[in-house]
């Protein structure tokens, strides 16, 4: 792990988990017939939904005595439920065998991603954006149903439960306080791109990014990922996160990101990742 502007590596990798368990939850808790548990050791999602990408498990902190206890009450959760599921495991996470644990109880390591961080204060100057794009901070219904309708063509063909899930969660996530910040990308009034920024754990955590193939390469992607950037520094925060495929490490490191760890999503067994 990396320190970065001053905060030891722990601290960095322990706000990180806090910033992924505002982004995986927040939602959730304001959402009919979701599940959501909290305490010292642990952080399950259940958002009511069959579908992977709203319902987790996360933060770990569990004792070495008690933890294979947690984590087949945590999984016998959602067998019980009959939903699917991810369990994310990061550089501050324990037991340091949690790894070992989950795969032992039935889990498999589905993909890994770097986890990364910026100092917002040495961004890279604000660059003119693509012709013919506006970025738009998600304000309404209809700016909704684009970032949802986006999001949702990750999949082929689009998860409708995507949709579902934005649909339940607008009231909350168009409040002036939701901690987060939604963004759609309009290329000559055609909604082509996403990001969002979560606000929590004292940092800003960077998630969604995506852009339709069919407008990829045009720089899209990076005020994407800059518009939120530059909001949260306006905010007064002070470091980013996010977590990054092998696709868009070039990208997160050209605008000031750095590799601090490695973060492993697990899955029962025949969950494909979209």
């Amino acid at each position: 792990m990396t320190s970065l502007a001053g905060i030891p590596a722990k601290r960095l990798a322990a706000a990180a988990d806090d910033n992924l368990a505002v982004h995986s939850s927040w939602a959730q808790e304001h959402l009919p017939g979701a599940h959501v548990t909290r305490d010292a050791g642990l952080v399950v999602v259940d958002s009511g939904l069959p579908c992977d990408t709203f319902n987790f498990v996360l933060r770990a902190r569990l004792d070495a005595a008690t933890a294979e206890a947690r984590v087949a009450q945590a999984i016998d959760h959602f067998r019980r439920a009959g939903r699917p599921f991810s369990w994310w495991v990061g550089p501050a996470d324990a037991p340091e065998n949690l790894g070992d644990l989950l795969r032992v109880a039935g889990l498999e390591a589905a993909e890994s991603e770097v986890a990364m961080a910026a100092d917002l204060h040495a961004l890279p100057a604000d660059p003119a954006p693509p012709r013919g794009l506006e970025i738009a901070r998600v304000r309404t219904p209809a700016q909704l149903r684009d970032f949802a309708r986006l999001l949702a063509a990750n999949w082929t063909p689009p998860d409708p439960h995507v949709a579902q899930f934005y649909e339940m969660a607008a009231p909350a996530l168009l409040s002036d306080d939701a901690p987060l910040w939604l963004y759609v990308g309009y290329l000559d009034d055609t909604p082509v791109a996403t990001s969002e920024l979560a606000v929590g754990g004292g940092v800003a955590g960077l998630y969604n990014i995506s852009t339709l193939p069919s407008h990829r390469r045009r720089g899209i992607g990076r005020a994407l990922t800059l518009r939120p950037l530059f909001d949260a520094r306006a905010a007064g925060l002070r470091l980013a996160i996010l977590q990054a495929s092998a696709d868009g490490l070039g990208l997160y490191a050209q605008v000031g990101f750095v590799a601090t760890g490695q973060i492993t999503e697990y899955k029962p067994p025949g969950e494909a990742a979209p």
